[in-house]
């Protein structure tokens, strides 16, 4: 595989006309990935998950390189079609197959967002293989940044699409959004794979300033073979705060790897996610709140329905530096085992340097409890209505605390829950 790659990383920087600087940033970024490869069990951060392993299981013969992803300029309109473009009105990005496809903010003042779409030369100090690699190979590059004291109008949604024309590829994606002082964005990711056996290395870097809002909201709800590994860095100023939720379903396998670094006085995280799979799905929440300066915030609530032979897994940690006092850090998951071939796997961790603190942890798993069962049976429901109702109703914790109206509904009918 390792000479496939090197072979592959020759025909990606081919057509980028890249800078010397640039490209030996990309070279040493490929000696890194080469020398850790894929991640495995011996990591501490994987150790629930082996992605060398489930790669080579589930992928033969992966490719670093497909013509398709860098010289492809249109797009199937049977894609746009079936786009849920017509759920409220939005401003929209199309990435297919990691490309970007099109920009429309057609609801804002333009002059108050710049959007950059050249590589720019720049290193992540991560130790991450799986940076490395997207560092390496990326081909599409987008920076969207929203100047001081602008709040998007209508938000903004990113169609991330894969085709049937790709199959057993790397596809690897890059977006950094930077949000300036009081500043507000309402942010979409939603993947719709018709593609199979592919996997998908996404990196988002988010930058947001003082007083600023972020509402980040990542849905996975189609069904497909792809893997996927999301990671996502979010550094906070003074007064800002961000809201995440993610809907974790469709795809074979996925981490979502989050770390939220409160670097200013007064920030707020918030991460609420479900899992929600069936058949051999495996899906993972790691998270890593980063406590950096005093009075910050942090709360996680994560819930996970197992079905068949599933496996879930959250891995949450709250770090809080000696310089953090007057923290206040929450985080829960709790999991739904629906069957006994399911799996569920939690490692909450907490991690304190500073005296004044409130923090809280903790980690549940169960079945369904066969008396509500019988009860909502014994009101004129069946089995499986009644089942339907209440992991319905231990899922609506997590779907409530999404603020954005709109997106709320969006998940609910995605999920088909009714209102």
């Amino acid at each position: 595989m390792m000479d496939q790659i090197k072979i592959d990383f020759n025909k990606v920087i081919e057509p980028l006309k890249l800078s010397k600087e640039n490209l030996d940033l990309r070279k040493k970024n490929l000696n890194e990935f080469i020398n850790v490869g894929f991640p495995n069990k011996k990591l501490e951060e994987w150790k629930f998950s082996d992605l060398n392993q489930i790669i080579s299981s589930n992928i033969k013969n992966l490719k670093f390189f497909d013509k398709e992803l860098v010289y492809k300029k249109s797009i199937d309109p049977i894609l746009i079609d079936q786009l849920p473009q017509k759920h409220f009105e939005h401003n929209k990005i199309i990435v297919v197959n990691g490309i970007v496809n099109t920009i429309n903010f057609e609801n804002e003042d333009i002059k108050k967002i710049k959007i950059i779409d050249k590589i720019e030369n720049q290193s992540l100090n991560v130790k991450n293989s799986l940076v490395s690699l997207n560092n390496a190979f990326i081909s599409n590059y987008l920076k969207i940044i929203i100047k001081e004291n602008y709040a998007l109008n209508k938000p903004l949604i990113i169609y991330n699409i894969t085709d049937k024309k790709i199959s057993s590829t790397n596809i690897n994606q890059r977006l950094d959004i930077v949000l300036e002082n009081n500043s507000k964005l309402n942010l979409i990711n939603l993947l719709t794979d018709y593609s199979d056996n592919n996997f998908i290395n996404i990196n988002h870097q988010f930058k947001v300033g003082k007083d600023a809002i972020l509402k980040n909201y990542k849905i996975d709800g189609k069904q497909n073979s792809n893997i996927k590994y999301f990671y996502n860095e979010i550094d906070l100023d003074q007064n800002s705060l961000v809201e995440n939720f993610v809907l974790s379903s469709g795809s074979k396998f996925i981490k979502n790897e989050i770390n939220c670094n409160l670097k200013g006085k007064y920030s707020s995280a918030f991460i609420n996610g479900i899992i929600n799979l069936n058949k051999s799905q495996q899906h993972e929440i790691k998270t890593n709140i980063n406590h950096l300066a005093e009075n910050t915030k942090s709360y996680q609530l994560i819930k996970s329905v197992l079905n068949e032979s599933s496996k879930g897994i959250f891995q949450g940690k709250i770090f809080v530096d000696s310089k953090a006092q007057k923290t206040n850090g929450y985080q829960l998951s709790k999991a739904l085992l629906l069957n006994e071939n399911t799996e569920f796997d939690g490692k909450p961790e907490l991690e304190i340097y500073a005296d004044d603190v409130k923090c809280s942890h903790g980690s549940t798993s169960g079945s369904l409890d066969e008396n509500s069962i019988f009860y909502l049976m014994s009101r004129g429901l069946n089995h499986q209505e009644a089942k339907k109702l209440l992991i319905n109703g231990f899922l609506l914790d997590v779907i409530e605390k999404i603020t954005d109206l709109e997106v709320k509904k969006l998940v609910k009918n995605i999920m088909q829950i009714k209102e």
